[in-house]
């Protein structure tokens, strides 16, 4: 069968079979082994007789022009605006999920925005979007797609964002992220007892997968992690953290510890206070991270770029707002000529907190 170039099933990478007659995906440390008609614990990668394939190829729960601030990049062109899209489906089982309608969902209906990767591209640079971001539900499940639209993205100069959890196998994971020009990628706790409770995973492919993105690749390179409360925030849970990140990582890795509000398994828990946000930024500044910010709270303090060396501030932010930008085009401060850890650029205003759904035409 001869496959269009955005059909919603579309041939996977990265799969094997196996002595017992199914078919192993390859894609990411689950292995789901298939028969011919299951699909995979991601729900979107399904055999289909002598194959396995993405059954979300060219399809999209929606797109929507954000800030780059808001994925949350703070040292990735500053201001600029950010072509977001994702599809359905994960590989993570996460209790605490903020998108679980999209990351979830079963309801292949609900992909109503079908695009092929030209007409994403097309789209962001008619939107004077800097980048386009694979996100809302993790993109590794649909590294095909998103590649093919890194592809048609930088042929037109358009750079690309994976918002991810960073579950993945290091050939699929070498290949995905030649494709990538910047990831942030969510560091959900430093316990392997949470990531196998609460996201139904494991911490050490994570990790393996952030050592090889910052010393391996030309990623951009920034972490989240969402502080749930008496959960993954312990002041010896964030230290242990925080060490880790300067000493395997660098110190110059922006860190962003954003605040968890009650959603789908976990409702009863309380929201995040902005109290244990600012002392986990303490924390990590104590173990010597440069870049420590504070997301979903208004926190202008939390939120602000200091110079690494003389700490004048550089670019203060409240929330995804740029209030003041103070940086040279190189990414230097002006006031000592420190090199700021990032991707800048001449900045030309900040596109702000706004968000604009967009409607991308088949292509």
């Amino acid at each position: 069968m001869t496959e269009s170039p955005h059909s919603a099933h579309h041939p996977a990478r990265w799969y094997h079979a196996t002595d017992d007659g199914r078919l192993q995906c390859d894609l990411c440390p689950r292995d789901c082994r298939l028969h011919d008609g299951q699909r995979g614990a991601c729900f979107v990668r399904m055999r289909e007789g002598d194959r396995i394939v993405l059954t979300t190829y060219g399809r999209s729960s929606g797109f929507c022009i954000d800030p780059i601030e808001k994925k949350p990049l703070n040292h990735f062109y500053p201001g600029s605006s950010v072509l977001s899209f994702g599809t359905a489906g994960c590989n993570l089982a996460c209790k605490f999920c903020q998108n679980w309608d999209i990351s979830k969902s079963r309801d292949m209906d609900r992909l109503m925005d079908q695009a092929s990767p030209d007409a994403i591209a097309d789209a962001a640079v008619a939107s004077g979007s800097r980048s386009v971001a694979f996100t809302y539900n993790d993109p590794v499940i649909f590294a095909e797609y998103a590649m093919d639209v890194a592809d048609a993205c930088h042929e037109r100069g358009v750079k690309t964002v994976a918002v991810t959890a960073g579950y993945i196998h290091p050939e699929p994971r070498r290949e995905f992220y030649a494709k990538m020009d910047a990831a942030n990628v969510d560091l959900k706790a430093f316990t392997d007892d949470f990531y196998f409770r609460l996201t139904g995973s494991r911490l050490a492919p994570v990790l393996d997968t952030l050592r090889y993105l910052v010393h391996e690749t030309d990623v951009w390179v920034e972490i989240t992690t969402l502080l749930i409360p008496s959960t993954n925030d312990s002041d010896a849970e964030l230290a242990a953290l925080s060490a880790w990140i300067a000493k395997e990582l660098g110190v110059h890795v922006p860190l962003h510890f954003t605040a968890f509000h009650p959603d789908f398994r976990m409702t009863d828990l309380h929201a995040t206070p902005a109290s244990t946000l600012r002392r986990a930024r303490d924390i990590a500044h104590a173990a010597g991270l440069k870049y420590v910010y504070t997301g979903n709270v208004h926190d202008t303090e939390g939120g602000t770029t200091f110079c690494p060396h003389c700490r004048e501030t550089l670019i203060t932010r409240d929330w995804h707002d740029i209030r003041h930008y103070d940086l040279t085009p190189g990414g230097h401060c002006p006031h000592c000529a420190a090199e700021v850890a990032g991707r800048f650029e001449r900045f030309r205003g900040a596109f702000g907190r706004r968000r604009l759904p967009v409607r991308i035409g088949v292509r």
